[in-house]
């Protein structure tokens, strides 16, 4: 009911869900690369400033975001251990040692 009040929007589900589809399937980079290829006209038809700008994202860091279907691995669990970090550091408001301050980190996330 939704999509037929607002065509837009249902056009930019698809978009959205085109893309996620492209991310949970387990294909090959090749395949990936003809699929992004496609989402990549699709976006542009549809004249969507947002997605324009997702698209330019991606096509700036294409390879690194092409190298995710090779093995399917992130760093996400670097990324959550930096904010872990941060947090940390930042209930001690900063770091005066910072040997004391790798010590005590090394004792509570090793």
């Amino acid at each position: 009911m939704l999509f037929s009040e607002y065509p837009n929007l249902k056009q930019t589900y698809n978009l959205s869900d085109k893309l996620r589809r492209i991310y949970n399937q387990n294909i090959l980079k090749s395949v990936a690369m003809l699929k992004l290829a496609h989402w990549f006209k699709e976006v542009e038809e549809s004249g969507f400033k947002s997605f324009s700008i997702l698209k330019n994202t991606i096509t700036h860091h294409y390879n690194d975001i092409l190298n995710y279907f090779d093995g399917r691995s992130t760093n996400a669990s670097a990324e959550s251990f930096n904010t872990k970090i941060k947090n940390f550091r930042m209930q001690l408001r900063g770091v005066k040692d910072k040997s004391f301050f790798l010590f005590r980190l090394s004792k509570l996330f090793a």
